[in-house]
């Protein structure tokens, strides 16, 4: 199960566990956006189905769930959904927090509940959580205050679950990249161009200077991490939330 999986990040986690074998669910509010992958999965020789899913909401959480379960149990879950935000805070409006915190954060919580107890009958599984470095370090003038909040939740979450499941089969991690070259980077580059003058390559010399960056990192090296931690090797890793640099 991907989460966020019409485009980059989530795109890229789905492909490479198809190839390694899984059977990927691949779900995201853009109902276009997953069916355009599934179907490159399966041409590619994969199986892989499309299913929309606000994590946000509780209920089409669990209908999720229900259409996950027609297809087989899940033992890889990764939640990579997630929104980006940047103002200073005393711009950050409430709406505006809210949504950061129910997509990266709330969203995470809702998805792991709903699959977890089926792992844990089965003695085993994956939890792979998509965090951010802003969630280990804040984002020193990058005013970033709600995004890092909410990374800090997910990186926080994480530790929690891989306690409560140390030992039982099931593993919980995260894989906490810096600037990713996916739309969401676009758009940040986007929003520094508009607010600041800069050009586009000015604007994203600016973000990798901001992350002590010096390329961004590719949404393929993201989905390499989280395979490492998805246990398919049998490697129980527990508890990490591996940081990726582009350097």
């Amino acid at each position: 199960m991907v989460t966020g999986g019409g485009s980059g990040i989530g795109a890229a986690v789905a492909a490479e566990l198809a190839r390694e074998g899984a059977a990927v669910v691949v779900t995201a509010r853009r109902t276009d956006r997953i069916e355009r992958v599934a179907t490159e999965i399966r041409g590619a020789g994969g199986q892989a189905w499309a299913v929309h899913c606000d994590v946000t909401d509780p209920g089409s959480v669990t209908d999720l769930a229900k259409s996950a379960a027609r297809h087989g149990s899940v033992d890889i879950l990764v939640n990579n959904a997630g929104v980006a935000h940047s103002a200073p805070l005393a711009k950050t409006s409430l709406e505006d927090w809210n949504r950061v915190l129910a997509v990266n954060a709330t969203g995470t919580f809702l998805c792991t509940r709903a699959f977890l107890s089926g792992m844990l009958e089965r003695k085993r599984g994956s939890i792979v959580n998509v965090a951010s470095v802003a969630g280990l370090e804040g984002g020193a003038g990058r005013y970033i205050a709600a995004y890092a909040a909410a990374k800090h939740a997910v990186i926080g979450l994480t530790r929690s679950i891989a306690a409560e499941v140390e030992g039982t089969g099931v593993t919980c991690n995260a894989v906490c990249p810096g600037f990713v070259d996916t739309e969401m980077t676009q758009e940040s580059v986007d929003r520094v161009v508009e607010k600041t003058g800069k050009s586009p390559t000015d604007a994203l010399q600016a973000l990798l200077a901001s992350a002590s960056q010096r390329r961004l990192i590719t949404a393929d090296e993201v989905a390499q991490a989280v395979l490492a931690l998805a246990d398919l090797n049998g490697k129980r890793v527990n508890g990490t939330a591996k940081e990726l640099h582009g350097v």
